[in-house]
């Protein structure tokens, strides 16, 4: 039977990879997503940005100055910020090559991956929000997009539609949850499309998030680990609505949350949780 997010949240204890398998491959490509997927997660997390042109683009910072050379190959172009760019020209930068430099989780520097991983990593290109809910579709796998916050920026008042209409024309609404800081995106998306499911982001304490996801017809509350007291997931659980923590790299921490009654986590290190 094919996966789908509801069965997923439901069945408790998912493990879904923050931006991939993020501690061993640059963080929103496809390299990470493999990553993930060799690594057990049982979903993957990704970040959605607007290219100038419109096109729906995977890239978790504002700006390209982190994650790839755009300040090498385009040194006019400062302050290299994604919606400068068009979908053309974020393909011709490389987005691997970084990682090789920055080991940004020690992952190389304690051998968890080889020269001959990081050697492919190289030219990774950057990856479409189609790009990337078709390999979720092909490996019959499940995708969490966080639709960046665009106000103030190109982008802000059509890019819920874009992903909409997207979901539609790939029949991906039972393999993806949406989920954004921007409350107003996700409450826009289930006015679009009920059968769209939605995951409220929080990275401060609410003081009533039942009220909060009832006001959103939401399906997952998706507070950051410190984020909400214990009670609280019982009472969302109560209320029939999911828990998933973000981000969570300790396994033992995790099983508290599991305790608690989360259905789940984000984490970077999803092979710590597949070795269980």
């Amino acid at each position: 039977m094919s996966r789908n997010i509801v069965n997923a949240v439901r069945n408790r204890r998912l493990i879904a990879a923050h931006r991939g398998a993020r501690s061993l491959a640059p963080e929103n490509t496809l390299a990470a997503a493999r990553a993930a997927l060799a690594a057990g997660a049982r979903m993957w997390e990704i970040d959605l940005r607007m290219s100038r042109d419109g096109e729906l683009v995977v890239l978790h910072d504002p700006d390209l100055k982190r994650t790839s050379d755009a300040q090498t190959k385009f040194p006019g172009r400062s302050p290299w910020l994604v919606d400068d760019f068009t979908l053309g020209e974020l393909k011709s930068l490389d987005f691997g090559a970084w990682f090789a430099k920055a080991d940004p989780f020690g992952q190389i520097a304690a051998g968890e991956i080889s020269p001959s991983e990081l050697a492919s990593y190289s030219d990774e290109p950057a990856v479409t929000l189609e790009e990337a809910i078709l390999f979720t579709i092909r490996n019959d796998w499940l995708l969490n997009v966080e639709i960046k916050d665009l106000s103030g920026r190109p982008g802000h008042e059509s890019i819920v539609e874009k992903v909409f209409r997207l979901l539609g024309s790939l029949g991906a609404a039972e393999k993806v949850l949406i989920s954004s800081f921007n409350h107003y995106y996700l409450a826009h998306i289930r006015r679009l499309d009920r059968n769209i499911r939605t995951g409220v982001l929080v990275n401060s304490f609410q003081a009533d998030p039942v009220g909060l996801m009832q006001e959103l017809d939401a399906f997952t509350f998706n507070p950051g680990l410190r984020a909400f007291w214990p009670r609280q997931i019982r009472r969302l659980k109560q209320k029939g609505f999911g828990v998933l923590v973000w981000a969570v790299n300790n396994p033992w921490l995790a099983e508290g949350f599991f305790a608690m009654g989360a259905d789940g986590i984000f984490t970077d290190f999803p092979q710590r949780f597949s070795r269980r």
